[in-house]
């Protein structure tokens, strides 16, 4: 396993690529991604996780913000390489902007997704699960293997 955390440069050579989307909301929300990068160390993949070692919360959030735009830029660029890309929704976060991401790519056939009860807006999530056939998950335990059975079928 190989992660490249945001503001690194994208890499892509032959191994399967997941982008790790999903609640980040410093402070509030669980580093899931971690737990996940920790989950699969065994696989021969390339983690494409967002979580910014360096982020600043002061950050201005506008285009003319050359960091902000320089971070947006990569999920984006990162979500339209990854061979599959997982949204986590932390129930403490409100997570507006994986809400977002998910109305984005929800018609792609190679996202999965995990609501936890509890979530503020699970019903939205499993309306537009539904709707474009995105295998949805209730808890990480689930999201972990659900994410290896993707993995093990790219073989």
């Amino acid at each position: 396993m190989y992660e490249i955390k945001s503001p690194n440069q994208i890499i892509l050579g032959s191994k399967y690529t997941i982008f790790l989307g999903g609640s980040i909301e410093m402070g509030t929300a669980e580093n899931w991604q971690t737990r996940l990068t920790k989950e699969l160390a065994e696989y021969d993949v390339v983690l494409l996780n967002p979580r910014r070692d360096d982020w600043d919360s002061s950050w201005i959030q506008s285009i003319h913000n050359a960091q902000f735009k320089e971070q947006v830029t990569w999920e984006l660029d990162a979500m339209d390489c990854a061979d599959l890309i997982v949204f986590y929704f932390d129930p403490s976060t409100k997570s507006p902007i994986t809400l977002m991401e998910l109305g984005l790519f929800a018609t792609l056939s190679n996202v999965i997704v995990c609501c936890p009860d509890g979530f503020w807006r699970k019903g939205n999530v499993e309306i537009v699960c539904e709707r474009y056939d995105v295998p949805l998950c209730n808890t990480f335990d689930e999201l972990v293997s659900m994410t290896k059975t993707f993995i093990k079928d790219q073989k």
